[in-house]
């Protein structure tokens, strides 16, 4: 065994570092391992065409998880920046623009749209039931697991409480809104990154959908000033500030351990010692480091598509900006018959006649991730998100498969827009047009995420698992159950989005990892 440590990280990417960053200023001695070249794993920024200074966040986009707690806790130079406009969803001739801070605007939207403000009053009272959840659930995130119904007299709202965690979301949203659109508004938010449909009885849509509308107490999903990379940049520079050593290219191919001690085997041969092992990955990667039996492997089910363009398509509502419409989210055949459609089509092993996806212009918000230069010749940025795309519809033949869901995406956006997207796009360096989209199979093959999943597995409910009758007590006693980041290995924890209260950009499995290190060191 080359060297010993008190920690050992597996992985680099965001939660790592938060976890590093966290447990280093605790004056453990701390070695972070990370598989790629440079750290921040699927929250990075990057130069994604050739010869073009336009740093893209190219994976994870959006900040809506992350407490305000882990960036003053770790004292990050980090900041993210509200949308004004929620969302834009053509429709027909015209559209509904959602604009976060002018309800009398949102309202006129509504009536254009559906002809009365019936849905608009619904909305208002939908999303505020939302919200009074996220003040009450968001701040347990980075407190001691509660359990089921001491999160449950938290929120005090027994009609909030089943329509969000018993029974399937698509009640509450068929019982509040009329509109088939406004209700694909509305179910987007469970869908995102989860193949699922609006009645599915596991409720892995509800669980998407509450980790999307609680977010920083509000709901709000913000953008990363400087990018993705912004973020996990600040975090390596915190956590390398606090004494945490950072070693990349530097893959994990093994884990021992007899619940005291670990060894760490390395691609190289190399052997590295440790009280305690965070890994941030897959619950299904660690099986396998493990050698233990593993799980049902994840399944991804997402396009992403980044774009530079010249400039922003007109669209064929002439009565909405394009600045506006891209500002948001910009929902492309995400009407509710639309999205179970889709899921049904993908279900059956077929490519979604109408592929829903979801767009937005970083740039429009954060110009900063554009050379001065780009940015005066009014290029921008555009992010598009592919829903119901399993990584099943991708084994056959990988290639072929990305292209034509991203031929017949790019068609569902041209309906709506008053020109080609393919006369705006900018060209690379070498000519080629500034586009490039990743299927499930290609995050799992650059970024580890194993069947593209980018939760990892299906979300957790944020509460220790069990019945209603796990209160005050439900037999979970050691400090790796309590923080939801335990795992058969008493000195060996889950820190990634695979734990309990993980998935999307948050930091909050890295700090409970963190903080069930240090209490168990108590």
């Amino acid at each position: 065994m080359h060297a010993s440590y008190d920690v050992v990280i597996v992985g680099g990417g965001h939660n790592g570092l938060v976890a590093a960053a966290y447990l280093a200023r605790a004056g453990r001695r701390v070695l972070v391992l990370e598989r790629l070249a440079s750290t921040g794993g699927a929250a990075v920024s990057t130069r994604a065409f050739t010869g073009v200074d336009a740093r893209l966040s190219r994976y994870s986009y959006l900040v809506s998880l992350l407490p305000r707690k882990i960036t003053e806790e770790l004292g990050l130079r980090f900041a993210v920046r509200r949308r004004r406009i929620s969302s834009y969803t053509p429709s027909g001739a015209g559209g509904l623009l959602v604009d976060a801070q002018d309800a009398g605007r949102t309202r006129e939207q509504f009536v254009r749209l559906t002809g009365s403000d019936r849905d608009f009053e619904a909305w208002q009272r939908f999303y505020a039931m939302t919200q009074r959840v996220a003040e009450r659930v968001f701040p347990t995130l980075t407190e001691p697991l509660p359990g089921r119904a001491e999160l449950e007299r938290r929120i005090d709202d027994r009609a909030a409480w089943e329509a969000l965690f018993e029974r399937p979301v698509g009640e509450a949203v068929e019982a509040s809104f009329a509109d088939d659109t406004v209700r694909g508004v509305v179910l987007t938010d469970a869908l995102i990154g989860t193949f699922s449909h609006a009645h599915d009885p596991s409720l892995r849509q509800n669980r998407c959908f509450l980790y999307h509308v609680i977010g920083g107490g509000t709901g709000d999903w913000d953008v990363p000033i400087g990018g993705m990379g912004a973020f996990t940049d600040a975090l390596a520079d915190a956590a390398r500030a606090a004494g945490a050593e950072i070693v990349t290219r530097a893959e994990v191919t093994g884990l021992a351990t007899d619940g005291v001690r670990a060894e760490v085997t390395l691609a190289d041969g190399r052997a590295v010692g440790a009280r305690d092992v965070l890994v941030n990955a897959a619950p299904y990667t660690l099986a396998g480091l493990l050698g233990e039996e593993r799980p049902e492997r994840p399944e991804g089910a997402q396009l992403k598509v980044n774009m530079l363009l010249r400039r922003l398509p007109r669209l064929r509502d002439t009565a909405v900006d394009p600045r506006e419409a891209f500002a948001g989210t910009f929902h492309i055949a995400e009407s509710y018959r639309q999205l179970q459609t889709a899921y049904e089509q993908a279900a059956a092993g077929r490519l979604p006649d109408a592929p829903p996806s979801e767009i937005y212009c970083h740039s429009l918000t954060d110009p900063s991730i554009l050379a001065p230069e780009l940015a005066a010749q009014g290029m921008h940025t555009l992010t598009l998100f592919g829903l119901h795309a399993p990584a099943r519809l991708f084994a056959q033949d990988p290639a072929g498969a990305r292209e034509a869901l991203l031929k017949a995406t790019l068609a569902q956006l041209d309906a709506v827009l008053a020109e080609p997207l393919a006369d705006c796009l900018a060209l690379d360096a070498d000519g080629r047009p500034c586009l490039e989209a990743k299927s499930p199979l290609d995050l799992e093959r650059e970024v580890g995420l194993p069947g593209g999943h980018i939760f990892h597995r299906d979300l957790s409910w944020p509460y220790r698992p069990g019945g209603a009758a796990d209160d005050p007590a439900d037999g979970v006693t050691s400090a790796t159950g309590v923080w939801g980041v335990g795992t058969a290995h008493a000195n060996v924890y889950l820190c990634g989005a695979g734990a309990v209260r993980g998935g999307g950009v948050s930091g909050v499995p890295g700090h409970n990892a963190a903080m069930a290190v240090l209490e168990k060191a108590r």
